[in-house]
């Protein structure tokens, strides 16, 4: 399979815009799930989607090391390789390794100031300027409002995308006025696109609350295999 195939059948193409649509200039997605059920996997196929379709991508990793977030990368592709068939295979890898860069932070280190540091001293001095970042890791429990209001700041500045993972507990049932649960319930507004993942018997649930760009099929039935962690079309 070639890799304009794979991009045709990915089940998260659902994210992408239809034929005949743009994407807006910017624009900022979540993902929410409670503990372990796949956040970043889904982050990292929302990564290699968008690398596939020539896009530069940024990983920002907070709390969690470079070999974590590399090992995601590793184990994904590794799956599409034997799954799909992929043509080419260690020529699309080498396509990814030069269009995807990981950055880690510190929890207490991360802020819009220093992403945006050392965002510049890459882009200054044309050594990678992404098209989209992934964020994952941001605690929007201890983070104000504010705080991500800067980093959307940011973004439009950039003019990308970016995207965003957030965990949510049981225990806390509030709710924001555009469906959107704690703890991003009062932020809810700074997102064109919220997915939220929820445990069923039949795997994990893909489901696509809020979209205000166009481009997502709001009800699309998608699941994670919780086997593989690989986003599947019902």
């Amino acid at each position: 399979m070639l890799r304009e195939d794979f991009i045709k059948k990915n089940p998260l193409r659902v994210l992408q815009p239809a034929p005949g649509k743009d994407f807006p200039e910017y624009r900022m997605g979540l993902v929410m799930a409670r503990a372990g059920l796949g956040k970043t996997s889904i982050l990292v196929q929302v990564a290699i989607d968008n690398i596939f379709r020539g896009q530069r991508v940024l990983h920002v990793g907070i709390g969690d090391g470079l070999e974590k977030a590399k090992a995601w990368y590793d184990d994904i592709f590794k799956y599409i390789i034997e799954n799909y068939s992929l043509d080419n295979a260690l020529e699309v890898g080498e396509v990814i390794m030069r269009n995807r860069m990981i950055m880690t932070f510190k929890e207490s280190a991360f802020s819009r100031p220093k992403l945006e540091e050392r965002l510049n001293d890459l882009i200054y001095q044309n050594i990678f300027r992404p098209d989209c970042i992934i964020v994952d890791g941001f605690d929007f429990v201890n983070r104000d409002r504010e705080a991500l209001e800067d980093l959307r700041e940011l973004v439009k500045i950039l003019q990308i995308q970016a995207w965003f993972s957030a965990v949510r507990h049981r225990e806390d049932t509030r709710m924001g006025p555009q469906g959107v649960p704690a703890p991003c319930h009062e932020m809810g507004d700074l997102f064109e696109t919220v997915i939220l993942l929820e445990p069923q018997q039949e795997g994990i649930v893909l489901d696509i609350i809020k979209d205000a760009t166009g481009c997502a099929e709001l009800g699309k039935s998608l699941r994670l295999d919780p086997s593989t962690m690989m986003v599947k079309a019902v």
